[in-house]
């Protein structure tokens, strides 16, 4: 009788006005994940981790599970399905912002550390995050994800640093303008670029995400980069040099990012990855285009991620583990494993590279933070097939704790180096 009360009224909410309702839905969600992003700043976390489970507490995880009937009136599968597409332009617009603020030369004189670190923070998660997958491929792999591709794939989601998270960390610990965070930053920087190359290159050649052959997939995308450095990167220079500060310039550049995002969507690939493309070839160090991020960064964050992030809450639920032993077991290995080889590996090349002790700890930290990138990725595994249900909410978790832990760690660091210089004097 419950059921059939619940789809009663989300029969009946389906016959209301079906922009108000999603209006509606929309307001709620705004003000959920920008309150939840609040309180967690004030407690000294990124306010991606309060945005994130903000997504959590809408979707089935918390709200389906203590208010069924509300969730059902609220969120019926037309306005799910409209939040949907919706989420698209979030996550579009902040793969354009997040290609537009990569900074690969950043570390200067350290480049040494930062191959290292690179190197490590990348090599030692991807090797722990496939021997996760081959471990775990019964329970959390998807109807693509008896090949390769799911192995490396999964590596990559493992082994990925989110680098606006780790920035807005490093500016409200004022680190942003130490050699750790330039270092960090760099290395974040690189690591993200290597990764989505890698993504977009075994989505590519696996055919998971071609709707045709994978040598035209291939082909296509070839094309596309050659066109992109060579008539669409002086293209842009020159835009942005004529437009100035002109009004015409915010739009030309969203509509540039979309058509991206498009043109890798029909390819075969995720739209992100045309987003994240375009935005990494736009000019950098110009005033006029920090001005364009500012104006397009706000209602990014306050509106379009919190769609993004529900979208995402609406497909995670924790409920999914369940109360197998097996699946808990592997939800804590995952979490384990991505922050010790996270930590060990960015943190000990930094050692081996020749930085102090504290600071190579603090690196460590630093770059286990996945936060919004982490779940892109998510999303794309279980788009395509690569992760089922369980994989997901499993990533998305792992995602929430290791986000959750950097600062807390960063802190602990900083204030045991600084004893121990006080110890020292």
């Amino acid at each position: 009788m419950e059921f059939q009360h619940i789809h009663a009224l989300a029969a009946e909410s389906a016959g209301a006005d079906p922009v108000a309702h999603f209006l509606l839905a929309l307001a709620v969600i705004v003000v959920v994940c920008n309150l939840l992003a609040w309180v967690f700043r004030k407690l000294g976390q990124p306010p991606v981790v309060g945005e994130i489970v903000g997504g959590l507490l809408l979707g089935p995880t918390v709200l389906a599970q203590l208010w069924p009937a509300g969730s059902a009136w609220l969120l019926t599968p037309s306005v799910v399905g409209t939040l949907s597409v919706v989420a698209q332009l979030g996550l579009v617009t902040f793969m354009f912002l997040l290609g537009s603020e990569l900074r690969f030369g950043a570390a200067g004189a350290d480049r040494k550390i930062v191959t290292a670190v690179v190197a490590g923070s990348i090599g030692l998660p991807f090797a722990g995050g496939m021997l996760l997958a081959l471990a775990g491929r019964p329970m959390i792999a998807g109807e693509a994800g008896d090949g390769f591709a799911y192995l490396v794939v999964f590596g990559l989601a493992v082994s990925i640093t989110a680098l606006p998270v780790l920035a807005r960390i490093l500016v409200d610990a004022r680190m942003d303008t130490t050699r750790v965070g330039r270092v960090a930053l760099a290395c974040a920087a690189v690591g993200d670029g290597a990764a989505w190359m890698v993504l977009t290159v075994v989505l590519a050649v696996s055919g998971l995400a071609a709707s045709g052959s994978a040598v035209v997939t291939v082909g296509l995308v070839g094309v596309l980069v050659l066109v992109t450095a060579l008539v669409v990167r002086p293209a842009l220079a020159w835009l942005v040099e004529r437009a100035g500060g002109g009004p015409l310039l915010l739009p030309m550049l969203v509509a540039g990012a979309v058509s991206y995002a498009a043109v890798t969507q029909l390819i075969g690939l995720h739209a992100a990855v045309g987003a994240f493309l375009f935005g990494a070839v736009i000019p950098r160090d110009d005033t006029i285009m920090l001005k364009v991020r500012q104006q397009l960064h706000g209602f990014a964050e306050v509106v379009l991620l919190p769609l993004f992030f529900a979208s995402v809450g609406l497909s995670t639920a924790v409920t999914a583990v369940g109360g197998s032993l097996a699946n808990w077991l592997l939800l804590i290995a995952v979490v384990v494993v991505a922050t010790a080889t996270k930590f060990v590996g960015a943190g000990g090349a930094a050692y081996l590279a020749g930085m102090p002790v504290r600071e190579s700890l603090q690196i460590g930290a630093l770059m286990n933070c996945r936060g919004v990138t982490e779940l892109i990725v998510a999303t794309i595994c279980l788009q395509y097939g690569v992760v089922n249900t369980l994989g997901f909410t499993v990533l998305v978790l792992m995602a929430l704790c290791t986000t959750a832990v950097t600062g807390p760690l960063l802190k602990l660091f900083t204030s045991a180096g600084r004893e121990v210089v006080l110890q020292r004097r």
